[in-house]
């Protein structure tokens, strides 16, 4: 980013310099994009890569017997069948989020999961498991298995999905003002269109995957702060600039020198020919002095040269 930010300075240069002449223009960027090595392509990896991550944190909260805890799926599917067979409960089921509804209502439940022999469904480790899983989504009074949209207002799931919008765009705008850059036109709207998906995501799914998309924010936002003490634009272009200077100087002492006369431009040259024939000129025109034996003639004469 801080490289980035660097190339756009040079970018604004170049198009301030040869003004309306866009072909011009964009021909020096193409140059000044081979020269420092930029791809406009270069960062669509970093936030690419945190949506598979979040497809993994996603799937690992709506499965997490299977997923998570690595229940066998065969006992998982027997626990959901049974619980379809119960009334109200099994009314209340998303098939979409079983597993969390067994976690959710376990304690409940438990006793309803059996074996068609009449055995645990679950053996105690698994059972364990389960409730220690359970006990770990609640924070702040969050229940993080429920789903804000599916909650009542008085729950403040509501806020999730709130904070996914407000840290994603704090930390976008606070990160281009620390590296000195500026999105302009379509890619200045992006800053908000893709909380506000991520705010539409949170909403509808269950809390701990808007829980994690803000603690993952704020984190790389904190980050970001550390980074940039270290590796700002302007830090990163003295040490560029750096790097030219002794490469400069590297090459200069591998070039081999050549002693030869001093260079005298034609013209000055040809003035200092003709007055070297003007003084010999002038030389031979002047009169020999005669010795004389007055003393003061000598004296005039020895001062008048």
């Amino acid at each position: 980013m801080a490289a980035n930010a660097r190339f756009q300075k040079m970018q604004r240069e170049i198009m301030e310099r040869y003004g309306n002449d866009r072909v011009k223009a964009n021909e020096e960027i193409q140059k000044l994009m081979q020269k420092e090595n930029i791809s406009m392509t270069a960062g669509c990896l970093p936030m690419i890569a945190p949506m598979f991550v979040m497809l993994g944190v996603y799937y690992s909260v709506i499965n997490p017997l299977t997923n998570t805890l690595h229940i066998a799926s065969d006992k998982v599917n027997s626990a959901l069948q049974s619980l379809s067979a119960l009334p109200g409960i099994g009314s209340e089921i998303n098939s979409q989020y079983g597993q969390i509804s067994i976690v959710k209502y376990f304690d409940n439940i438990q006793k309803y999961l059996t074996n068609s022999d009449g055995s645990a469904l679950f053996n105690s480790g698994e059972i364990h498991s389960i409730n220690e899983f359970a006990n770990g989504f609640n924070f702040l009074g969050w229940d993080l298995l429920a789903s804000p949209n599916a909650s009542s207002f008085q729950s403040l799931m509501w806020l999730i999905p709130v904070l996914c919008f407000v840290t994603s765009v704090g930390a976008m705008f606070i990160t281009q003002k620390l590296n000195g850059t500026q999105m302009k036109g379509c890619m200045n709207a992006m800053i908000f269109i893709m909380p506000l998906f991520s705010a539409w995501i949170a909403y509808n799914v269950p809390g701990a995957v808007g829980f994690y998309w803000i603690a993952s924010t704020v984190f790389g936002f904190v980050q970001s702060l550390l980074l940039n003490k270290f590796y700002s634009a302007s830090i990163i272009e003295a040490r560029t600039e750096a790097q030219r200077v002794v490469l400069r100087k590297q090459q200069e002492a591998e070039v081999a020198y050549i002693d030869v006369p001093d260079y005298e431009a034609p013209s000055q040259k040809s003035k200092n020919t003709a007055d070297d024939k003007k003084n010999k000129s002038n030389s031979k025109k002047q009169p020999k002095s005669k010795k004389s034996g007055n003393r003061s003639g000598s004296n005039y004469m020895g001062r008048k040269k």
